[in-house]
């Protein structure tokens, strides 16, 4: 009986430890990122609540303020309540705009691994 009950409890361990692996849960708090735009740096605050980004302030751009806004209003809301910024698409017209608020995020949240 012991026996079987140390084998359960190992199979138990095994699976816990194989789906702990997959997890890509960030650690809570406050990073900062930057990265290059067109016209500059974009600098960013992100924050992660509950293993995921919450909140994405963007502190520094110097990109054309109407591309900004399209690459902004689109690609900022598609990171939020993510564990990266890969899956974002990025905007027509925009696209380094785009790239860059993505690489920004990326980059703080190396501070999150």
């Amino acid at each position: 009986m012991k026996k079987i009950v140390k084998i359960a409890a190992s199979a138990l361990l095994s699976v816990g430890v194989l789906v702990g692996c997959g997890s890509s849960a960030l650690t809570d708090g406050t990073y900062n990122g930057e990265a290059q735009g067109h016209n500059g740096p974009i600098k960013v605050t992100v924050t992660v609540a509950e293993g995921k980004v919450s909140n994405i302030t963007v502190d520094e751009h110097a990109e054309t303020e109407d591309i900004w806004e399209n690459a902004e209003s689109a690609v900022i809301p598609a990171i939020v309540g993510q564990t990266s910024a890969d899956d974002a698409e990025t905007v027509s017209g925009a696209t380094v705009s785009s790239n860059g608020i993505k690489d920004a995020v990326n980059n703080a949240l190396e501070g999150a691994k």
